[in-house]
């Protein structure tokens, strides 16, 4: 895996686990990611901030449909992890056998969690790599669990039978950042 110490720093940053829920035209999914953020600190109008990379299939669904849901996952929840983050939603329905139900939006709510956010968007970032989905929260839910599933509790629990397949996985996500990382800057009068 490739590191430095200023990437070894910023991983400090990372959100806990979450499993991001999205639905288009009668198709749903479920990802993962740690890259979510509070994105408000008033009670009155409560935000919350998702990064997702362009490949996956939650990007386009997301940016499509408007909506999704944010689900912070407990430390029981490992297998899920396994399910939703290391293959592509484009090799078919990861959600098929995870227990959920659609809200009032069409968007899974995963059945176990720690909490969910829903969430409305109301505007977006690009962020070179990946998109910066800003969204109303527009139901929560309390769910299961007592501790919640950080990426540094994941990567020392992380089963060695699934070591190589994280590690490809990483690799090839690092290959695609360094193809994409670049940024337009919607400032500049030449576009």
């Amino acid at each position: 895996m490739e590191t430095n110490p200023a990437y070894e720093l910023l991983r400090t940053l990372a959100s806990p686990i979450c499993a991001l829920t999205s639905a288009h035209e009668g198709r749903v999914n479920g990802m993962i990611l740690d890259s979510a953020v509070r994105a408000s600190i008033s009670p009155r109008f409560p935000r919350l901030g998702a990064y997702v990379h362009r490949w996956h299939l939650s990007h386009e669904m997301v940016a499509r449909s408007g909506h999704f849901v944010l689900h912070l996952l407990h430390r029981g929840q490992s297998d899920l992890v396994h399910r939703l983050g290391f293959r592509s939603g484009r090799e078919g329905n990861k959600l098929a056998g995870v227990p959920h139900r659609l809200t009032e939006q069409g968007v899974p709510l995963l059945d176990d969690h720690w909490c969910a956010f829903e969430c409305r968007v109301v505007n977006s970032m690009d962020a070179g790599a990946a998109t910066f989905f800003l969204g109303d929260v527009t139901a929560t839910y309390r769910g299961h669990g007592v501790e919640l599933l950080t990426a540094e509790w994941f990567r020392a629990h992380l089963p060695e039978e699934w070591r190589d397949e994280f590690l490809r996985n990483y690799a090839d996500a690092q290959e695609r950042i360094e193809r994409l990382a670049t940024i337009r800057d919607v400032r500049d009068p030449r576009d």
